[in-house]
């Protein structure tokens, strides 16, 4: 399964200021092969939008879900999309 995805998710809890987006886009360079963002929402979540090939996506909301991430998840909502592009590296916004 080599296709590429495009994930987006929307992470619920304690995910702001505990280096969240931080610890993410680690996580997102050791699986290898992802780029996009993770952003802090108004809202209190963090959006993380990954692209790459479809396994390494998964394994990236895999991590995203384990409790294995700093501060607390209480949920995350994805959605899947074919990959747009333009992204230089994994940032934090």
């Amino acid at each position: 399964m080599n296709d590429h995805a495009r994930l987006t998710a929307w992470v619920r809890g304690r995910v702001q200021g505990v280096g969240f987006r931080w610890f993410t886009r680690a996580n997102a360079l050791e699986i290898g092969g992802l780029t996009g963002f993770a952003l802090n929402l108004e809202d209190g979540r963090v959006q993380v939008v990954a692209e790459g090939p479809s396994d390494n996506c998964h394994r990236l909301l895999e991590w995203l879900r384990s409790g294995d991430t700093p501060g607390r998840v209480d949920g995350v909502t994805e959605i899947w999309d074919t990959p747009r592009g333009g992204y230089d590296g994994f940032e934090v916004r």
